[in-house]
């Protein structure tokens, strides 16, 4: 049988070599690879694309989401696996939406774990049965659990939000997503009015404390 081939995007380094220790003691997995950031992530695809892609979130520069619709406008024959801590119906929409085919807690056992992988692989959507659980708590506190300030936002607002919480200057902003220094700062003003946020603290709160980036960011 031809082993199945995996890439990990995960910006943690101790978790990235836990994730690839465990997949190297699977049969029929082959790791090709691990990055450790989104653009990587695109960069290391477009050269050598693996059958299945594990894509944390929370990551520096371009986050597993953006990174994720990024690869699949591109390569839409491979397969990504978000790898998240969050139970959140927020961030499982957003991936499903940004073609991800499978939505995966860390906390997920071994077994768990290769079942998802190969699910995906086989073209099947994999949705991990914690999100069920958490989807009835929701229910039954009369929560809905799509609220949330992220659903607000568009591709573009996200990942300038992303930035502006890991310290990025309007200009390098600019810079980095090809943009002129006035949209950037128009990006900000819109972001601050659909969140009713209004000084760029209040944003990096946001950020951090929805899962957008880590404290470690």
């Amino acid at each position: 049988m031809i082993a199945t081939t995996i890439l990990i995007a995960e910006d943690h380094t101790l978790v990235r070599a836990g994730i690839r220790a465990l997949l190297e003691k699977l049969d029929d997995l082959q790791v090709i690879g691990d990055v450790s950031d989104g653009l990587e992530a695109v960069q290391f695809c477009a050269q050598h694309p693996p059958d299945v892609l594990l894509m944390d979130i929370s990551m520096p520069g371009l986050n597993g989401l953006e990174a994720t619709q990024r690869i699949m406008a591109a390569q839409p024959a491979i397969r990504i696996l978000i790898l998240s801590m969050y139970a959140n119906e927020a961030y499982m929409n957003q991936a499903m939406a940004s073609g991800a085919a499978g939505y995966l807690l860390k906390g997920a056992t071994t077994d768990e774990f290769k079942l998802a992988i190969t699910t995906v692989r086989k073209g099947d959507t994999y949705l991990t049965p914690a999100m069920t659980k958490y989807l009835l708590d929701c229910r039954r506190q009369g929560v809905d659990p799509e609220d949330g300030p992220l659903a607000k936002l568009s591709s573009r607002q996200r990942e300038v939000l992303q930035l502006i919480a890991e310290g990025h200057s309007a200009n390098e902003i600019a810079a980095r997503l090809d943009l002129s220094v006035r949209t950037v700062e128009t990006h900000r003003a819109q972001l601050m009015g659909k969140l009713d946020i209004h000084d760029v603290a209040g944003l990096v709160r946001l950020a951090v404390r929805t899962g957008l980036v880590s404290v470690e960011s």
